[in-house]
């Protein structure tokens, strides 16, 4: 059992290497987005659930997404992601860092592999910090977060919203979350 778990965690990170490559040296946001300011970290950290993504090959079978930020001794963000590979039937984890571009603002730079980093923009949060809208760079990459696993059709409007007006591709967005609450 030990040597499955290696191999799916060894297969998760060469998905995360690769993304993280596609990703290096990016620390823009998306055309027209912006990164949201001010931006409490701290209240950020924790445990973040994976309503919606737009498809990308390093997420690819995998569901029951979580990310959980904690800080770094080095004053940086820990981050650990994990998700169930529906595929291979096993659970990935891949363990990264990230580092605040911005000291105001919800842009920071995130790598998984050595000094390749991508841009982790936060371009929409509620004021309760429990549901995020992110993106890379540019408008290949798009995540909703959430603290719960799933919310109310209601709640997911404005982050939806925004994606929609900095345009990107709403009708590409794989949903994660339970099927009785998620966008029809």
């Amino acid at each position: 059992m030990q040597r499955l778990m290696q191999g799916a965690t060894q297969g998760f990170r060469g998905l995360l290497v690769a993304a993280t490559l596609v990703l290096a040296g990016c620390s823009g946001t998306p055309h027209g987005g912006e990164a949201v300011s001010p931006f409490d970290l701290e209240r950020y950290l924790g445990t973040w659930h994976e309503l919606a993504r737009l498809p990308n090959r390093f997420e690819t079978d995998l569901v029951n997404v979580t990310a959980q930020y904690s800080m770094r001794d080095d004053g940086g963000v820990k981050v650990i992601n994990r998700g169930f590979n529906t595929r291979t039937r096993d659970w990935e984890e891949a363990e990264g860092k990230a580092y605040r571009l911005d000291p105001d603002a919800a842009k920071l730079k995130v790598s998984f592999f050595g000094p390749f980093y991508g841009a982790y923009n936060v371009l929409w949060l509620s004021d309760d910090y429990d549901l995020a809208l992110v993106a890379g760079d540019d408008h290949q990459y798009l995540w909703l977060l959430a603290r719960e696993p799933s919310l109310p059709q209601s709640r997911l409007e404005a982050p939806l919203a925004v994606a929609e007006q900095l345009g990107f591709a709403m009708d590409e967005l794989e949903w994660l979350m339970p099927p009785l609450t998620a966008r029809e």
